[in-house]
């Protein structure tokens, strides 16, 4: 397709040469018709008298010799059609050689129709009230594109009621050269002024030059035509970005930014398809040799829109900047990213760095964070070594994201520790959690799991806050879910929380976790807990494997959308030589004054047979005799001795009935009594006490084996 030609077919050039060919028209039929017998051979004046034509030609049209009128036969039809035809020539050239739309270039001449009377109309045409509904349009089409309609056309200010026949008589001054007066356009009825003025703007837009307006467009604009997509126009701002490009020439070869990226198949399918089609935000490298191209690399978005006439197709091409735009969503992505690697690290900084490891229980411990899209969350876990081998296990998750919830998250977890450094039972840290949690952040609630493993029981007790349940799986495989003893959230408050206990024999494993591990949208979280249950039920081997375990079967991944955080514990069977490196011991006393020589001869007895060095033997000794004398003391019947020893410990813990736990005080020199415990505290690594639960209290020390 030739731009030069689809310029010329445009809507506004067709309709001024088919209004200068119809008024060529009209002024031959009123010449041939004028000296016919009605007016007995003389010339119309064309004056008009009270604003009405007294009826004749126009003066405009008056022949120099029209001086005097003239009698005798007028010319025929016929006669006067070539006359007429070359006219309607010369004025079409001349009104496409004043439309800025058409280049300089030939355009092909197109026939015109033949003449006819006033009263018949044209071979293949309908008969039309006005001349310009004669004139037929081959016109390229865009979408969207407003076009004139005919009936507008046929209602624009070009009505003319002058005819041939209009009955009047020359007066004498039809002798004389007569100065026609200007034709005054039709006065309309006020209401039909506002139509009359949105016509005449749309026909000032309809006649706007296609090359013109794409010339002045900022964006990128180029036409193409024809299979090989040959080059009709490219406009200024496309040659700035990508340099001057040959007219005429293909696409392949003549275009090669568009090869690069990619839009040739889309050009294809496009004017295949007649639909538009659009690519978003393609980068465009700088062009080399190109001096007004830009010096760093763009953003464009292409829409190819058809073009379709009745001989050819194309397509139009326009490419928007959007490099701002891009650009501004990286640098608030890259932001985002900055703020969750911000919240990543300070929550990993908050998360122990190193699991403590008890020496009854092997533990290992999981923490992911959500997706790249997703605001790392309040997720934490923590294992805290109580003393006497008890182990405290925790795991709790802040509701809502971002750095805030993190921030809850190490004041919860710091909170914890201390608490758990009171030795309380589990529903006593939840109570005093609860508390503090609506003290940190009202708008922020929490739910935690606190549990206590004690090896000399065998059990493992726990207290819930909102917290999803703690699985155990036993030595057999059997999976027990604790479902009871669960309270509201933290931070809610008002509520008593309970402990419960589950056996945790040699040989079992527990499992604490998050709701990101289970929860799934489109699944309730039960069915999550029991596809939980399923795979713990077959996942075995150490502590580690476990959780990669568990996360490979439920599918976390790095795009997980929640953050998890997984605990997993192990009470393990010893066997062999590491079986020789646990023992226990225990002496019921009933009270009295043998009570102390008694604990003293057993613990002597106890700790030779355990093979331990003449130094550790003589301060476990004094250990178990100064606890069991502080006990008879201040405390109540019954009473028990309890030695052990792991691998790397000897403990030593005396029970009583009695519930008031002892303090560490200053005793004076002339003071009898209140040097025991800090005798204790001066001979052990670590002491303490805690209240049994059932009534009672347990005061126990440590002495840390040699070389461990």
């Amino acid at each position: 397709m030739n731009f030069t030609r689809w310029s010329a077919r445009l809507p506004g050039t067709q309709r001024r040469t088919a209004a200068a060919q119809a008024a060529i028209k009209a002024r031959a039929q009123s010449e041939t018709s004028g000296g016919g017998p009605d007016d007995g051979g003389k010339e119309k004046t064309g004056k008009r008298i009270g604003g009405k034509r007294t009826g004749g030609k126009r003066a405009g049209a008056a022949r120099p010799d029209s001086g005097t009128a003239k009698s005798g036969p007028p010319p025929s039809a016929d006669a006067q059609l070539p006359e007429a035809e070359a006219a309607a020539e010369a004025v079409t050239d001349t009104a496409t050689a004043a439309d800025p739309t058409v280049p300089d270039q030939p355009v092909p001449d197109r026939p015109v129709p033949d003449q006819a009377g006033p009263d018949q109309a044209a071979p293949g045409r309908p008969s039309h009230p006005h001349p310009h509904a004669d004139a037929t349009t081959d016109t390229p089409t865009v979408p969207a594109a407003r076009s004139r309609p005919h009936a507008e056309i046929a209602q624009g200010p070009h009505t003319d009621h002058t005819g041939p026949d209009s009955g009047s008589k020359p007066g004498p001054e039809s002798e004389l050269e007569v100065e026609p007066e200007p034709e005054p356009e039709p006065e309309l009825e006020p209401e039909l002024e506002p139509e009359r003025a949105a016509w005449q703007r749309r026909r000032a837009i309809d006649a706007l030059p296609v090359r013109a307006l794409l010339g002045q467009v900022p964006a990128l604009a180029a036409v193409v035509y024809g299979p090989e997509h040959r080059i009709a126009f490219v406009n200024e701002a496309y040659t700035q970005v990508f340099g001057p490009r040959p007219t005429g020439a293909a696409a392949r070869e003549a275009l090669p930014e568009l090869v690069e990226l990619g839009l040739l198949p889309l050009m294809d399918q496009v004017r295949r398809s007649g639909r538009p089609r659009t690519v978003k935000s393609r980068r465009v490298s700088p062009q080399p040799g190109v001096t007004s191209s830009r010096r760093r690399p763009g953003y464009y978005t292409f829409t190819c829109t058809p073009i379709t006439t009745s001989g050819d197709s194309g397509v139009l091409i326009f490419a928007a900047d959007v490099t701002d735009q891009v650009e501004a969503v990286e640098r608030l992505r890259a932001s985002e990213r900055r703020q969750r690697e911000a919240a990543v690290t300070l929550q990993r900084s908050l998360l122990p760095q190193e699991l403590e490891q008890p020496d009854d229980l092997r533990v290992a411990a999981t923490y992911q964070p959500g997706g790249t899209d997703a605001a790392v969350g309040g997720d934490w876990y923590d294992v805290i070594t109580l003393g006497a081998g008890r182990t405290a296990l925790v795991i709790g998750d802040v509701m809502g994201r971002g750095v805030r919830a993190a921030a809850v998250m190490g004041q919860l977890r710091t909170a914890v520790r201390a608490y758990a450094r009171l030795d309380l039972p589990p529903h006593e840290v939840l109570q005093l959690l609860d508390g503090l949690a609506a003290e940190i952040d009202p708008s922020q609630i929490a739910t935690c799991v606190y549990a206590v493993h004690d090896p000399n029981e065998g059990r493992l007790s726990y207290a819930s806050a909102g917290h999803v349940p703690i699985l155990v799986r036993d030595p057999d495989g059997t999976v027990h879910r604790a479902g009871d003893h669960t309270g509201p959230p933290l931070g809610t408050g008002g509520w008593l929380h309970t402990s419960g206990s589950l056996p945790l024999p040699e040989g079992a494993t527990a499992v604490l976790y998050t709701d990101g591990l289970i929860e799934r949208r489109d699944a309730d979280i039960d069915e999550g807990v029991a596809a939980l249950e399923g795979a713990f039920a077959g996942a075995t081997g150490s502590p580690d494997i476990i959780c990669d375990r568990l996360l490979r079967a439920l599918g976390i991944s790095e795009d997980h959308d929640d953050d998890v955080a997984l605990l997993v514990f192990q009470h393990p069977v010893r066997s062999g030589p590491d079986a020789e490196l646990f023992h226990n011991a225990a002496l019921d006393l009933l009270g009295g004054t043998e009570a102390a020589p008694r604990a003293r001869a057993f613990a002597s007895g106890v700790l030779a047979s355990w093979r331990f060095p003449a130094e550790l033997r003589d301060l476990g000794v004094l250990a178990a005799s100064e606890l069991v004398a502080n006990s008879l003391q201040h405390g109540t019947p019954p009473m028990r001795l309890l030695l052990r020893r792991t691998d790397r410990r000897l403990i030593i813990e005396v029970t009583d009935g009695d519930e008031h736990l002892p303090r560490r005080c200053r005793a004076e020199p002339a003071d009898e009594a209140g040097r025991g415990i800090s005798i204790i505290a001066a001979i052990a690594s670590a002491w303490g006490s805690r209240r049994t639960q059932g009534g009672g209290k347990s005061v126990w020390c440590e002495f840390a084996l040699p070389g461990k």
